[in-house]
């Protein structure tokens, strides 16, 4: 695509600004008129010799106790919340299922107990808590199943 020079310096401008190819690719249609694929702008700012810049990561503060730490590799811990706390109940995700599971993770109790979950080849859920012989709530379980259904529905299972 052939740009005229007063085109190539907007091109330019939006670059210079912060702009994505997909927004790039926007502002070419709504203000040039040009509709190109996201792979044509993608040329085309290349073959302007222009670099769109990286958005930032979100930086994410890492408590530094939980830093020098040595870290459980196949989940994130979930998020600390004050006992009692009404609508408590906090689940996770493992990046790795635990073995014989299709999905695992982690849960901590609106009263501040927490326990590992996993869901079998059968589709079977099971909780083993970490205090022996603890059993949550009623609504503790409602909230929690609930919270697992949208996490894993989340993810496409």
């Amino acid at each position: 695509m052939n740009l005229d020079e007063s085109q190539r310096q907007k091109v330019a401008a939006w670059i210079a600004d912060g702009a994505t190819i997909s927004q790039i690719q926007s502002r070419l249609a709504s203000e040039l008129g040009l509709k190109l694929t996201y792979m044509e702008v993608r040329f085309l700012v290349d073959d302007l010799k222009l670099t769109p810049k990286d958005p930032e990561p979100p930086k994410v503060a890492a408590p530094v106790a939980e830093a020098t730490k040595p870290a459980d590799k196949k989940s994130t811990p979930p998020p600390a919340e004050p006992p009692g706390m009404p609508g408590g109940v906090s689940v996770t995700v493992d990046q790795l299922a635990r073995p014989g599971a299709i999905v695992s993770g982690k849960v901590a109790f609106s009263d501040g107990q927490q326990a590992e979950w996993y869901l079998d080849q059968t589709g079977r859920l099971g909780v083993v808590p970490k205090q022996q012989g603890y059993k949550p709530t009623a609504a503790d379980m409602q909230q929690f199943q609930a919270a697992l259904q949208s996490e894993i529905a989340r993810m496409g299972f």
